[in-house]
């Protein structure tokens, strides 16, 4: 393809750009392959800084009338995207699910639909709400629209390096908001099944909610008992009754058993037992040999001790947890809170559908297309960032970290811009303006979602 003189005079061809764009794949057949390709060596090398990548450009996505977002999160089941309501402005969170990989899944599907079923029925601060449902036929997709939640406590565990625990305060007041999630389960004649941390999640105020329902058990509104014939689990946190392989079991017990290990886990960062593998591990937990070590707070340990027992009957009840002196006196604040870790460098957690509403409504062209940056200079942005990371500087935190990484946000210094005619050109210190666009635009409040505008989104 022709290109311009850098310059800017049509006359003078001595001086040309070094980059070149060929966007049509007839151009590419036409190329001397002998003059492009050295022929002893077929892969040649390339510098990175001569490779350029493109922005990506966000095009909306409406699912129903939810707008769609980055992805929070991925599990066996799916994809956790982030969603705004187009009608109320509600922030929200999807759980994508698609029938393949339910099929890959033992009791994927049975398990899927026993989650929905029950979540319909629960309205509590401590569990998480299903706000509603919808179906793609032809994709063979499923959407579960959920509360929105900023992260979880394994999570939190994990940024927490190398203790892994959390401070005895923050422990304590999660540990009351699961016991009353648990305690409103319970009374609903559910059993979770498989309390943990990684199914522990928070809102932005900190309010712990119970979520993954896929095991759960709804008892017999008839029956006499809370005994339960399945357990389907986390490993580490199953009681010695199903380690041993009991047929029958006390269902609330086995929830019970579950929050004991998951407090003694946030607290110590440490499991009461653990193994080189699954069988070994199911061993260790059968014999239910568990001392509290010496170094842990009398109090706490005597909790543990009598909630980690190995009879369910002499296991502690919600009641007996209630009353007990650790958990009715709440520990001082003697350092602070682990906060919740941040998404893509983004401590603040700020709203992922943000960008897409802009981009529609502020009808980004080619503008925004033409921004182009090297893997040299991805590498310089890393580098910079975790330099003011490791040195703690507050301006990390209020700009966002790596947000502006992930984003494919160029570096200021080093952006590569494309003129009219398709040749590559440097510029320094040149702010992205969609002033320059050849026809003006009327700009919006990004908070205000027209419908008039949403025939051009993709719809699913």
């Amino acid at each position: 393809m022709d290109e311009n003189p850098s310059n800017g005079k049509s006359g003078d061809s001595s001086h040309r750009s070094a980059v070149q764009w060929i966007n049509d794949d007839d151009e590419i057949e036409m190329l001397d392959m002998s003059l492009t390709i050295d022929p002893p060596n077929i892969f040649n090398r390339v510098n990175s800084a001569d490779i350029i990548y493109q922005a990506r450009q966000k095009k909306c996505k409406l699912v129903g009338k939810y707008v769609m977002g980055d992805v929070l999160g991925e599990g066996s089941y799916g994809k956790v995207k982030e969603v705004l309501d187009s009608e109320t402005l509600g922030r929200m969170a999807v759980k994508i699910l698609t029938k393949r990989k339910l099929r890959r899944i033992p009791n994927g599907e049975q398990n899927v639909r026993s989650e929905i079923k029950l979540l319909r029925k629960l309205h509590h601060r401590n569990v998480i709400e299903l706000l509603d449902v919808l179906y793609n036929e032809e994709k063979q997709k499923m959407y579960l629209i959920m509360e929105y939640c900023v992260g979880g406590l394994q999570e939190m565990l994990d940024s927490v390096v190398p203790e892994k625990k959390l401070p005895m305060h923050q422990a304590h007041g999660y540990f009351v908001q699961l016991l009353d999630g648990l305690e409103y389960l319970h009374g609903c004649g559910i059993v979770h099944k498989d309390i943990k941390p990684g199914n522990l999640l928070l809102t932005l105020d900190h309010t712990l909610k119970i979520s993954d329902f896929g095991v759960a058990e709804a008892l017999d509104i008839f029956a006499p008992n809370d005994d339960c014939t399945t357990g389907q689990g986390s490993p580490a946190f199953q009681p010695p009754e199903i380690a041993n392989g009991h047929d029958v079991f006390s269902g609330f017990k086995v929830d019970i058993w579950s929050t004991g290990v998951t407090l003694y886990n946030i607290t110590t960062g440490l499991y009461p037992y653990e193994g080189d593998n699954i069988y070994k591990l199911l061993e260790n937990i059968s014999r239910c040999d568990w001392v509290a070590p010496e170094w842990l707070e009398t109090r706490l340990a005597d909790l543990l001790t009598n909630i980690l027992q190995e009879d369910p009957a002499n296991r502690f009840s919600l009641q007996q947890i209630r009353h007990h002196e650790w958990f009715k006196f709440a520990p001082e604040a003697t350092c602070p809170r682990v906060p919740v870790p941040p998404l893509k460098g983004d401590s603040t957690r700020r709203s992922t559908v943000l960008p897409y509403l802009e981009a529609h409504h502020y009808e980004v062209d080619r503008d925004y297309a033409g921004v182009y940056f090297t893997e040299h200079d991805i590498n310089e942005e890393i580098a910079r960032q975790q330099m003011q990371s490791a040195s703690l500087d507050p301006r990390y935190l209020q700009s966002g970290g790596f947000d502006s990484l992930f984003s494919l946000s160029p570096k200021a210094g080093s952006r590569h811009v494309t003129n009219n005619s398709g040749s590559a050109a440097t510029t320094s210190n040149a702010p992205v303006s969609a002033t320059n666009s050849k026809r003006a635009r009327s700009r919006k409040p990004v908070s205000c979602i027209s419908w008039r505008k949403w025939s051009h989104c993709r719809q699913s």
